[in-house]
């Protein structure tokens, strides 16, 4: 019997930790999230913060319409998704983009480091490109000890400078996923 598991290796609290800090630090009261293991340990974090509500979605494209939504209520927001889930959000996206309403996605990258699951190889790599076409600015975090510092220049870029923007948690940071041995 296979199990599945998630490989995070030693950077899964280092970089959750500094990415929630960067988050509170710019007054982000709310995290919409499609469940997903490479975003399990901020989002865990975020679930123990009381200052930050998190909603769990069924879909990434209810997501794009609740940052949306928070941003238009005064409310900073950030969703988070896989990247396999970008290819979902293009009429949204084009809503984003069309009311230039600022707006942050933590995307946690698939397809790359250790990917052995063939149908998350496509979208890991067109997903960049799909962000840019849509007006993304792209931030990339590889390395843990970075995480509060970019983390902090993609909120800045989102909230003060009014854009959409994407921040690419690279799969090597997070971790590959494993299926037993």
């Amino acid at each position: 019997m296979m199990t599945e598991s998630y490989d995070y290796g030693t950077a899964r609290g280092v970089w959750s930790e500094a990415m929630h800090a960067a988050l509170t630090a710019r007054d982000v009261r709310l995290l919409a999230h499609v469940p997903d293991g490479g975003n399990a340990p901020l989002i865990a974090r975020c679930e123990a913060d009381p200052a930050i509500t998190v909603v769990p979605l069924t879909t990434e494209e209810e997501g794009v319409g609740i940052v949306a939504g928070a941003w238009l209520g005064g409310m900073r927001s950030v969703l988070a998704i896989q990247s396999s889930g970008v290819g979902n959000c293009g009429n949204l996206f084009a809503m984003l983009r069309s009311c230039t309403l600022p707006a942050l996605l933590i995307v946690s990258m698939r397809g790359e480091w250790g990917e052995f699951v063939p149908w998350q190889i496509p979208m890991g790599q067109a997903a960049p490109d799909m962000l840019r076409l849509f007006g993304f600015d792209l931030f990339r975090l590889e390395r843990a000890e970075e995480a509060q510092e970019v983390t902090d220049h993609a909120l800045r870029q989102a909230f003060l400078g009014g854009r959409a923007t994407a921040l690419l948690v690279s799969q090597r940071l997070i971790g590959s996923k494993s299926f037993g041995k």
